[in-house]
């Protein structure tokens, strides 16, 4: 089971086959679309709505969140819990669940997990002929600590074998970041060179890195050129200077 989720994205469709045909007549929506408690929040709600036109069946399940080279890893937890942990949401109808904590924030660094909402294939129904969708959704739940939190970050860039552009981005800080996108510009230039669109979570003390392919056309610029970097993350826009190195 852990394996299982380990492997699949924090937000997908899954089918239950009955047939030949593809049916689907639900659809979630979560606000907030992320939790964040501390020593002096340890509940927070989120409403989870029914937009389709069947009733919905869901189950939640906690897991602690990291991130080893890159790629996203969960395990099983109790130091978060979600509650109720199965549910039916009539269609247009809506369902108060709480995320709470149960454990001491970290004195010094942000804590991670995420909440996966698995909508539950509905009984069985000799009528029924086709492919339901299932729906599957996570939202990140982070834990504030006693100091202040906030992501610091370290840009580099530096060219592959085969030409293209290779930007790492490491998270020094104590606290997460989530780059929605980033633009770099050539030296002297006011127009972007290229943008990067991302929506990528970075937690602390990790790393990620975006391959940008060569272009005959549009060629990144040489080792030891300084690219502008701007990014838009949920910390507040960010600027740097990169220098490309071999």
């Amino acid at each position: 089971m852990l394996k299982r989720v380990m492997m699949q994205a924090a937000y997908g469709l899954f089918l239950f086959v009955a047939g030949a045909s593809v049916v689907s007549a639900t659809s979630i929506a979560v606000s907030p679309v992320r939790a964040t408690l501390s020593a002096n929040q340890k509940i927070e709600a989120i409403s989870v709505r029914n937009t389709g036109t069947e009733p919905m069946s869901v189950q939640l399940e906690v897991m602690s969140w990291s991130q080893q080279d890159g790629e996203d890893v969960f395990t099983a937890t109790r130091e978060v819990l979600a509650n109720p942990p199965i549910f039916t949401v009539p269609p247009g109808g809506s369902q108060l669940i709480r995320a709470g904590l149960r454990r001491a924030p970290h004195a010094r660094h942000e804590l991670t997990y995420r909440i996966f909402m698995q909508e539950l294939p509905p009984p069985p129904s000799p009528d029924f002929q086709g492919a339901k969708m299932l729906m599957r959704v996570s939202l990140p739940v982070f834990v504030l600590p006693a100091l202040a939190a906030e992501p610091v970050l370290r840009w580099q860039a530096a060219l592959t074998s085969d030409g293209a552009l290779k930007i790492s981005l490491t998270n020094i800080g104590n606290a997460h970041v989530q780059i929605a996108n980033f633009s770099l510009s050539r030296p002297g230039s006011a127009q972007p060179w290229i943008t990067q669109k991302s929506s990528t979570y970075v937690l602390h003390g990790q790393s990620y890195e975006w391959i940008l392919p060569a272009n005959a056309e549009n060629p990144a610029p040489p080792t030891g050129a300084t690219l502008q970097l701007f990014a838009q993350t949920d910390a507040g826009d960010m600027e740097a200077e990169v220098l490309i190195t071999p």
